[in-house]
């Protein structure tokens, strides 16, 4: 039965059921496509290779593991409104988590949710300062100290959490997912933009986990509480004390950008942050401000100098090329995982990156 990921797939390429069945060359009729999607009926090879091409899926997708689906998409700044947006990210979600999930049933290991504090969700009840105590409480939950996390999709995905990279459209930051498979348990997933900065993807990382960590009452602004969080998260108190002070008046550029490079986030993030920790006074963080946006680091496509590197989910990747090197797979299914040919996948074998 292929009826849930043929509608996902056709909805994300905006096709009409008469639109696809004529750029298949009218293979089947619009009315057996319906069928399809319904479980009503199931095309032969030669129509469901040719569905697949045309939607730009592969064939495992499609016939893949049709009790595998999103529960829940939450969304960072702006909701996808177009049906066809949220669709491509639902199959992306799906397609690229699936072949996770083999890679990880493969090796033999055991699935579980992402490793939260057994406080988790810390009431956000009265002061946003309560949100510094739920970063700090899972920093210290993992392990983390007070050091800057130099890659935060590394440290997702040590504790359970599912980090993919793909390209949104540009008024989202970042998103997460809960996906639930039939009989088992939920699947957390954190989707970054590949198309931003790593600085923002960072923050919207933090701010991710900052909505999973927390419990916001009523009257607290929910979005505020989780900036709050990504702030303390990335550059905790203590840090940030230490490397800039507990007062400051003044502060020029090139410490800034050191300060950025130091704690990987933009220089608006670690103004707020300085600004909620008192460090800065008022009228510097005005300051401050007012010059970023003269600058136009405040607005789209904020490009702040000096971008960091993104962050790129590598685990996933690791896990296949340990399958293939423990004889766990074969070389045409690694490279099939990998979404490369197999000639790829031996240079990448052979020679060091």
């Amino acid at each position: 039965m292929i009826g849930k990921r043929l509608k996902i797939a056709r909805a994300a390429s905006g096709l009409s059921l008469r639109a696809l069945s004529d750029k298949i060359g009218n293979l089947v009729s619009a009315q057996s496509i319906s069928y399809y999607e319904r479980d009503m009926a199931t095309p032969g090879s030669d129509v469901l290779l040719a569905l697949a091409d045309e939607l730009d899926v592969s064939l495992n997708y499609l016939v893949g593991d049709q009790d595998m689906t999103v529960e829940r998409i939450d969304f960072r700044k702006k909701k996808i409104t177009r049906r066809r947006e949220v669709a491509r990210v639902e199959a992306t979600i799906l397609h690229d988590l699936e072949r996770y999930l083999a890679v990880e049933s493969i090796l033999g290991m055991p699935g579980f949710d992402w490793d939260k504090p057994r406080e988790a969700p810390y009431p956000v009840a009265s002061d946003l300062r309560e949100a510094d105590r739920a970063a700090h409480l899972l920093r210290n939950a993992w392990n983390l100290g007070l050091d800057p996390v130099p890659n935060l999709t590394g440290i997702l995905e040590e504790h359970g959490i599912k980090a993919l990279s793909i390209d949104l459209t540009n008024n989202i930051a970042g998103l997460t997912a809960r996906v639930r498979r039939a009989n088992e348990d939920i699947v957390s997933v954190m989707i970054v933009n590949g198309k931003e900065r790593g600085e923002r993807q960072r923050f919207t990382i933090a701010h991710e986990l900052g909505h999973l960590m927390l419990d916001v009452a009523p009257d607290i602004d929910e979005e505020k509480a989780a900036h709050r969080f990504a702030g303390a998260f990335l550059m905790p108190a203590e840090m940030v004390w230490t490397a800039v002070g507990k007062h400051r008046h003044a502060i020029g550029y090139s410490e800034l950008f050191a300060l950025k490079k130091l704690f990987g986030v933009s220089v608006q993030a670690l103004a707020y942050r300085c600004k909620d920790l008192g460090v800065f006074n008022d009228a510097l963080f005005r300051n401050l401000l007012r010059d970023f946006s003269r600058r136009g680091w405040r607005s789209p496509p904020y490009e702040e100098p000096f971008p960091l590197p993104a962050e790129k989910p590598q685990r996933f990747e690791r896990l296949c090329f340990r399958a293939l090197s423990e004889n766990a797979v074969s070389e045409p299914r690694a490279a099939e995982l990998l979404g490369i040919s197999v000639h790829e996948l031996h240079c990448q074998m052979a020679e060091p990156p």
